[in-house]
């Protein structure tokens, strides 16, 4: 078996299409221009390739989009207060926290900071609760997982996975968490295992959803798939890669994903799988904010 590759950059190219076009429409019926704002504080290299990417992404869809570069040693009250004013500024829909923060920064304070109304990374207690309770209609869903998500349901075919096992390595609040209430919602059976868990080949071995967040480069091993599983890996890993040359490094998921091609019926690569996912599910969101302070329906993804 040779597994059929989930490609994410053609997922959400269609994504953004979607945006774009509900955008437009949304303009031309209301006059509400989505509006994102995005906050990044210190000079972390991948984080302010990241940030790039969002705002020239939002500027694609045509939203209003506004960027707040903040220095290293920005004080923690500084940022609240930038915050509050996000929170009150009727122009912004979405407010996102580039993570991760200085350490002289409390993140859990600023996240929780942000009204929940307008937190599109899906992190506030207020919607990660109403997640947990089965209420996706009304939350926030962390991007990363809700991209999954798309991906496994086109992978699938279907949108309901009643009698399907699923099994998820990594327990994060950003993948781990999300990612198996999306998949109860969605009626499978699932199981969350983790770096302690007992067995760990023969549990994932029973998924037919097998999903890698566990930040561990290759650590999911071809002979750990059940054939025909679907296989999701989140991981995004940076290693040593002398063939290339000296110094060079290539990435990786948390899949060994020839070995585990063999064994899966589909399977995302790293990169472009999960990858592009993540910055078309946050102008979605982003979207669907703008259309729930407009109170109009928003669209689904």
């Amino acid at each position: 078996m040779s597994a059929t590759v989930i490609d994410g950059k053609s997922v959400a190219a269609q994504v953004v299409e979607q945006v774009t076009s509900h955008t437009t429409k949304l303009i031309s019926e209301t006059g509400i221009v989505p509006g994102i704002a995005v906050v990044i504080v210190g000079e972390d290299p991948a984080s302010q390739v990241y940030v790039r990417s969002k705002g020239k992404r939002a500027v694609e869809c045509g939203f209003h989009s506004v960027t707040h570069k903040l220095a290293e040693d920005t004080d923690e009250n500084t940022l609240l207060n930038l915050i509050n004013e996000l929170n009150n500024d009727e122009v912004i829909h979405g407010i996102l926290v580039q993570l991760p923060l200085p350490d002289h920064i409390e993140e859990g304070k600023i996240i929780q900071a942000v009204s929940p109304d307008k937190d599109v990374d899906g992190f506030h207690f207020i919607n990660v609760g109403k997640l947990g309770t089965g209420e996706i209609a009304t939350a926030f869903v962390p991007c990363t997982p809700a991209g999954s998500m798309v991906l496994l349901k086109q992978a699938l075919g279907k949108q309901d996975f009643s009698g399907l096992n699923a099994v998820v390595v990594g327990r994060s609040n950003i993948v781990g968490k999300p990612i198996a209430n999306l998949l109860l919602a969605a009626n499978a059976t699932v199981t969350i295992a983790h770096s302690r868990t007992k067995d760990l080949p023969e549990l994932t071995k029973t998924a037919d959803i097998l999903i890698a967040a566990v930040g561990r480069p290759e650590m999911i091993k071809g002979n750990w798939v059940k054939p025909g599983a679907v296989v999701i890996d989140v991981g995004i890993n940076r290693i040593d890669a002398p063939e290339k040359g000296e110094g060079k490094t290539r990435l990786v998921g948390d899949v060994a994903y020839d070995e585990c091609a063999e064994a899966a019926s589909a399977i995302t690569p790293v990169p472009g799988g999960v990858g592009p996912m993540t910055i078309a599910m946050l102008m979605a969101t982003t979207l669907i904010a703008a259309c729930r302070k407009a109170g109009i329906e928003p669209p689904t993804f």
